[in-house]
C-alpha cells in the first residue's frame, strides 16, 4: 500500500519516492501500450500517470465504451504487467490540451449547463460518469491485486474556480465508489492556485516547469506535513498551429529533476511518453483568438511520439539512477523504431465533394454515430453541433434567401470556428472565428432566390480557462444584408468516426475535374503499399506540400494537417500498416500555396517543425 507519514510517502511501510511519467492511453494505439510502458520503466520510472477523458468513453448521454482503444482496464493491467504503479486522473475535467478538457460536447446541449460547479444538473452527469468508470479503477488499486496508487480529485481547479462544494462532492464520490488509496489534487505552484484547488482529505501537489528549489520552499513553509510532489513537471510543451515548435534542453531539465529528487520531491514527467491527437481529439486555447493544438502531442518528451528515446530519456535516466535502482536498458529499445522508407505515394484520384455529396454522406452515416441526428425540415435558426449531438467534425447547413440583386454584406454571428460559404453551389468565401465584429463577405448575385450552403468546422473545443464549455456552430445566426436568414436544414459530419464512408465516397466520386474547390471541398487519394518485409514499421506522412485539412489511412483518421506548421508530417503507427495496399485520403478545406497537384511523400523521420529559440521555462 501507498500511505503518507508526515512529509513522506511510504510504500509497504518504507520511504518511497514516486518517479512517474505521463502517458495518455487515449493518444497511443493500444497495440503499442506495452512497448511505451516498457520504455518508461526502463527510464527508471516506477509509476505511470494517465488522464481518463470522459468524452473518450461517453459518445452520447448514457452510453459508455470501454473497449478497443478505450479499454481502460486493459491499459491499467498492462501498466501493472510492466511493473509500474499508476496515478489515475479521472476528472471529470482533465485539460490535457484535449477536446473540451475531457467534457463530452453533449453536456453543452443544455444551454443552462455550467461546468465545474456544484449545480445539480452538472453533478448528476458527473455521478453517472463516476458510476461507470470508478469501479474499473477501484478494483485495480494497490491492496486489491492492482497497481493504482493515487487517484486525483478534479484537475487544476485552482485555475478555474473556488466552488468547494463541488470538490467535496467529487472527493466523496470517489470514496463512496471504493477508492481507498490516497487522493491528491493538482494545481499551479503558488498559494493562490493551491488554496482554491485544495480539498480536505486530498494531498495537494504542484505543477511547474522550473524553479524547483523555490517550490520546495513553499512546500516546507506552507505544507510541512505534505509529501512534496510535482504532479506535472513541464520539461516540454505543446504547439498550436502557426507557432514555432517548442523544445527544452535535456541538460536544463535534468538539473531541475536533480533538485527535486535530491530533496525528496516526487515527480511526474509531463509528458513521459509523447503521443498523438488522433482523429479530432485536439483541444484549443484562446488568447484574443482561437488557438487549436496541432495533431502531434510529442511534447518534446523523453520517449518521443514514435517511441524513440530522446536525449532527455538518457539524461533523466542518469539522474534517476542516482536515487533509485533502474532496470538494465535493452538493446532493442535503444534502436530507432523502424519506419517506412522515404518515397512518393502514387495518386489514385482527385476531385471535389460538393455540398450535395456532403449531405448524402451525412444521411448515409448518421445512424453509425450514437445519438447523432440530422434535421431535414427547415428550422428557424442554424442548429449547433450540440443540438445535433455532433461532438467533432463539420456541419453542413443548407438554406435559401430571396435577394433583390446586387452586392450584399453577409456575416456569420457567433461563428465557432471556421466556415465555407457557398451561394448557388459556388464558393463565396471562407470565414474564421472572430470574438468582436464578425468578418464580412460581400456577395454579388442576380435577383432571385439563392441557395446558401455553409460548411462549419470545429477546430477543437477550448480546454482551459474561462471559455471552457465552448459550443460549436453558428451561435448567433446568418445575417444577410439587413436581416437574419431563417429556415435551415442541418447535416452533421462526424468525420473522425465515419472514415470508411469518407474514403468510399472519394473513391466513387468522379476524379480529375473541378479540383479548385469552387464547388466543394477537394480530396485526393494515394496508394501506400507495404511489403511483408516492411510490416511492423511506422510511417511519417509528409504533408508540407498540401494545404489544410484532414488525413485518413484507410478508415482511420490520423488527424489534421496545415501548411502553416509547425508540424509538417503525421505519425502513422505500425498497427495500422499490415502488409498490403493502403489508401491515404486527404480532404482539403484550404488549397496548398504552391502546386495544387503536389503530392504526399513518406519521410524518414517526423517533421514537427523547426524548434523555437528556448525561452524562459513555464513555471
Amino acid at each position: 500500500m501507498l500511505t503518507r507519514s508526515g512529509n513522506r510517502f511510504l510504500r509497504d511501510g518504507k520511504p518511497h519516492l514516486i518517479v512517474s511519467g505521463a502517458m495518455h492511453y487515449s493518444r497511443v494505439h493500444p497495440e503499442q501500450w506495452a512497448d511505451r510502458l516498457r520504455r518508461l520503466r526502463m527510464m527508471g520510472a516506477n509509476t505511470v500517470e494517465t488522464y481518463i477523458p470522459w468524452n473518450f468513453h461517453a459518445p452520447a448521454p448514457g452510453v459508455h465504451d470501454f473497449t478497443g482503444a478505450a479499454d481502460l482496464g486493459r491499459f491499467l493491467d498492462t501498466a501493472a504487467e510492466q511493473d509500474l504503479d499508476i496515478i489515475a486522473r479521472p476528472g471529470p475535467y482533465v485539460c490535457a490540451e484535449w477536446e473540451n478538457g475531457g467534457f463530452p460536447g453533449w453536456l453543452l446541449a443544455d444551454p443552462g449547463m455550467r461546468l465545474r460547479t456544484h449545480r445539480p444538473e452538472y453533478l448528476t452527469e458527473v455521478d453517472r460518469w463516476f458510476d461507470a468508470v470508478i469501479p474499473l479503477v477501484a478494483e485495480r488499486q494497490l491492496g486489491r491485486g492492482g497497481r493504482v496508487a493515487l487517484v486525483q480529485v478534479e484537475n487544476e481547479y485552482g485555475s478555474f474556480g473556488d466552488d468547494r462544494a463541488q470538490l467535496e462532492h467529487l472527493r466523496d464520490g470517489l470514496r463512496a465508489r471504493g477508492i481507498t488509496v490516497p487522493l491528491v489534487t493538482s494545481d499551479g505552484p503558488g498559494m493562490n492556485w493551491l488554496m482554491a484547488g485544495m480539498v480536505d482529505g486530498a494531498l495537494p501537489t504542484m505543477n511547474f516547469g522550473s524553479r524547483a528549489a523555490e517550490h520546495l520552499q513553499t512546500f516546507g513553509r506552507e505544507l510541512p506535513d505534505t509529501p512534496p510532489m510535482c504532479m506535472e513537471f513541464w520539461h516540454g510543451w505543446f504547439d498550436h498551429w502557426g507557432e514555432e515548435h517548442h523544445t527544452r534542453s535535456a541538460e536544463e531539465t535534468a538539473l531541475e529533476l536533480e533538485t527535486m529528487l535530491s530533496n525528496g520531491m516526487s515527480v511526474n514527467f509531463y509528458m513521459g511518453v509523447g503521443s498523438t491527437n488522433f482523429g479530432l481529439w485536439n483541444g484549443a486555447n484562446h488568447d484574443q483568438a482561437i488557438q487549436p493544438t496541432i495533431t502531434s502531442y510529442d511534447y518534446d518528451a523523453p520517449i518521443a511520439e514514435d517511441g524513440s528515446l530522446t536525449p532527455k530519456f538518457h539524461a533523466f535516466r542518469a539522474v534517476i539512477a542516482e536515487h533509485l535502482p533502474v532496470p538494465e536498458l535493452s538493446d532493442d529499445l535503444i534502436a530507432q523504431p523502424p519506419a517506412l522508407a522515404p518515397r512518393e505515394l502514387d495518386e489514385l484520384g482527385a476531385g471535389v465533394l460538393t455540398c450535395d455529396d456532403l449531405q448524402q454522406l451525412s444521411l448515409d452515416t448518421v445512424d453509425a454515430v450514437p445519438g447523432l441526428r440530422a434535421i431535414a425540415e427547415p428550422v428557424p435558426e442554424p442548429p449547433t453541433f450540440e443540438q445535433l449531438n455532433l461532438e467533432r467534425g463539420m456541419l453542413l447547413l443548407r438554406g435559401e434567401v430571396t435577394h433583390a440583386g446586387g452586392t450584399v454584406p453577409v456575416r456569420l454571428h457567433g461563428l465557432h470556428d471556421r466556415a465555407h460559404v457557398f451561394v448557388d453551389g459556388r464558393l463565396a468565401g471562407i470565414l474564421g472565428r472572430d470574438e468582436g465584429v464578425p468578418e464580412t463577405l460581400h456577395i454579388t448575385a442576380e435577383r432571385g432566390t439563392l441557395a446558401i450552403d455553409v460548411v462549419v468546422e470545429s477546430v477543437g473545443r477550448i480546454n482551459f480557462g474561462p471559455l471552457l464549455g465552448d459550443r460549436k456552430g453558428i451561435l448567433g445566426g446568418v445575417w444577410w444584408g439587413n436581416r437574419f436568414v431563417n429556415g435551415w436544414r442541418a447535416y452533421p459530419l462526424a468525420l473522425d468516426v465515419i472514415g470508411a464512408a469518407v474514403a468510399e465516397l472519394c473513391s466513387s466520386t468522379g476524379a480529375g475535374e473541378g479540383t479548385d474547390a469552387r464547388n466543394g471541398l477537394t480530396f485526393r487519394q494515394y496508394a501506400l503499399d507495404v511489403t511483408a518485409d516492411e510490416a511492423g514499421s511506422d510511417a511519417n506522412i509528409g504533408t508540407a506540400r498540401r494545404g489544410r485539412g484532414f488525413l485518413w489511412v484507410d478508415a482511420d483518421m490520423l488527424g489534421r494537417f496545415w501548411h502553416i506548421g509547425p508540424q509538417q508530417s503525421l505519425y502513422c503507427p505500425s498497427p495500422l500498416l499490415p502488409d498490403g495496399r493502403h489508401t491515404v485520403t486527404i480532404l482539403e478545406t484550404d488549397p496548398p500555396e504552391g502546386d495544387a497537384a503536389a503530392g504526399i511523400r513518406l519521410l524518414s523521420a517526423p517533421d514537427l517543425g523547426a524548434p523555437a529559440p528556448e525561452k524562459k521555462a513555464h513555471s
